[in-house]
């Protein structure tokens, strides 16, 4: 007879999925290049000069860089704000209703398949520290971990930074003396297509997917503030 090995525990890492740096800075250079891509092809559609399509892609990328750290920070502060509301809540319920809490962690633990007398061992083993009681409480209802809190500073740096990234490749070919629009709209292009092909490596989508999806959705709004800036522009040379 032969006897199975025992199992050993090994270790392994997972990715951020907890909403900090990763969702900013893919959220944001996303949006500089789209942004800015689409600037450029209006403005040039348009038949602005050069130096109104840069002046105009520099504005656009400071107001927009700034803006989305802004935003990136007041979002996960009140996201996490509201975290921490919702713990304390469940912390005075744990403290009023001890009973009834251990009955719901029970009922919570029966219904992912554990047998009903275990369900109760565990949870009152589990009650026994209240902290262990608030997090597996917190976690199941909320789905959120108190100890994994994204940080607002984290998020807005990220974001500052990659929306800036992505709006200055547009403008690249204006700053190196490739003054034409056709050039600097394949530069935006090269961009998405980069940016989306390097985000599918947080994703199981293969990466000519995510960077031909992202090229599309920049091509469609390129192509429609083109069509609006050239509307206006023979509208106003009339």
């Amino acid at each position: 007879m032969t006897s199975e090995a025992p199992a050993e525990a090994h270790e392994h890492s997972h990715a951020d999925v907890s909403g900090g740096w990763l969702r900013a800075a893919v959220f944001g250079a996303m949006d500089g290049l789209v942004t800015n891509t689409a600037l450029v092809a209006g403005v040039g559609g348009g038949g602005a000069s050069s130096r109104a399509i840069v002046l105009s892609g520099v504005a656009s990328l400071v107001a927009g860089a700034v803006s989305m750290a802004l935003g990136e920070y007041t979002s996960v502060r009140t996201q996490n704000e509201q975290l921490d509301l919702e713990v304390e809540k469940e912390r005075r319920e744990l403290e009023r209703n001890p009973g009834g809490e251990l009955a719901e962690l029970v009922e919570m633990m029966r219904v992912r398949g554990v047998d009903p007398d275990l369900a109760r061992q565990v949870a009152v083993q589990l009650h026994r520290d209240p902290d262990v009681a608030l997090r597996l409480h917190v976690v199941a209802e909320l789905g959120l971990s108190p100890s994994d809190k994204p940080s607002p500073r984290t998020a807005a740096v990220s974001s500052f930074l990659t929306f800036a990234t992505g709006a200055v490749v547009p403008l690249l070919p204006f700053l190196f003396g490739f003054p034409l629009l056709w050039v600097a709209l394949v530069a935006g292009g090269i961009g998405l297509f980069t940016a989306g092909a390097l985000s599918a490596r947080f994703t199981p989508r293969p990466w000519w997917y995510a960077g031909g999806r992202q090229l599309l959705f920049g091509a469609l709004a390129a192509g429609l503030t083109y069509a609006v800036g050239a509307a206006i522009g023979v509208t106003a040379s009339g």
